[in-house]
């Protein structure tokens, strides 16, 4: 399922247009985007838990040349799926 479907199945699943049901989506995305970078975490019950990891300095090989290169420390956004979901998928 992609962005479009998505939108699709919610505006007939609660009778709003295709444009307002993109619109509420793009506003959850934002928000959950904008709290990942202020470093805090976003919680739904049932889904499971967004949020922002802190990945170390390391040293890593291109393939092509096999030249070892410094990857930089960073985050990286981490998803942790509740236990509802993992149910539901088994």
């Amino acid at each position: 399922m992609n962005k479009q479907a998505l939108v699709e199945a919610i505006s007939e699943k609660i009778g709003v247009t295709k444009v307002q049901g993109e619109q509420a989506i793009d506003c959850m995305i934002g928000s959950i985007v904008d709290t990942i970078k202020r470093g805090e975490e976003v919680s739904i019950a049932g889904l499971g838990i967004f949020a922002a990891k802190q990945r170390a300095a390391r040293t890593a090989r291109n393939p092509r040349t096999g030249e070892s290169i410094q990857v930089p420390a960073m985050r990286v956004p981490k998803f942790r799926p509740a236990k509802a979901l993992k149910d539901a998928v088994r």
